[in-house]
């Protein structure tokens, strides 16, 4: 079980990160990472990483984050499990703009190539995401009409799960653009 409680550590983490208490939250994950590399296991080191790399921009802290993303990625590269490889790459985007001085052409390479991995991958979540990222950031450069006929077949893919906070927010930035 100390897998499953180090793993459930994590997720709580991230929570409390989510919720409004990233310093809380970072120590939690940081103390659940810890637990779950003690098991040798590596399968959700990647993902576990992107939870903490989030807490770190939600604690305005996004160069401490991208830090945790390269190394996620490294863990990709290293042992060939991709699951997570497109969000990974979606939330490199994300902290890049959330930066002091925010580079926009790298987190705009970022979401397009969350795009080509989720669509490669047949990753229907990971490519809203990814879409609904690039579209903001194309909705903020004044790029409304490209912003939307990206995003707006990729929503269209959806049949449920319209209650979704992804789904919400894809509808609501798709309202925007109009």
């Amino acid at each position: 079980m100390p897998l499953w409680l180090a793993a459930g550590g994590v997720i709580r983490g991230w929570a409390l990160a989510a919720g409004g208490r990233a310093a809380d939250g970072i120590a939690v994950i940081r103390r659940g990472l810890a637990d779950y590399r003690a098991t040798g296991a590596e399968l959700f080191s990647p993902y576990f990483l992107a939870l903490l790399a989030d807490a770190h921009g939600r604690a305005d802290q996004a160069a401490i984050g991208l830090s945790l993303l390269a190394d996620a990625l490294d863990g990709v590269e290293r042992t060939g499990v991709r699951w997570i490889e497109a969000e990974l790459h979606r939330l490199r985007g994300e902290l890049l703009l959330a930066l002091p001085d925010p580079d926009q052409p790298e987190a705009e390479a970022c979401f397009r190539q969350a795009l080509a991995v989720a669509g490669d991958q047949g990753a229907r979540l990971w490519e809203l995401r990814a879409a609904t990222s690039l579209a903001r950031l194309w909705r903020d450069q004044d790029r409304c009409a490209q912003a939307n006929d990206l995003l707006a077949p990729v929503y269209g893919w959806f049949t449920e799960g319209f209650d979704t906070a992804d789904l919400k927010d894809a509808k609501a930035l798709l309202d925007e653009l109009g």
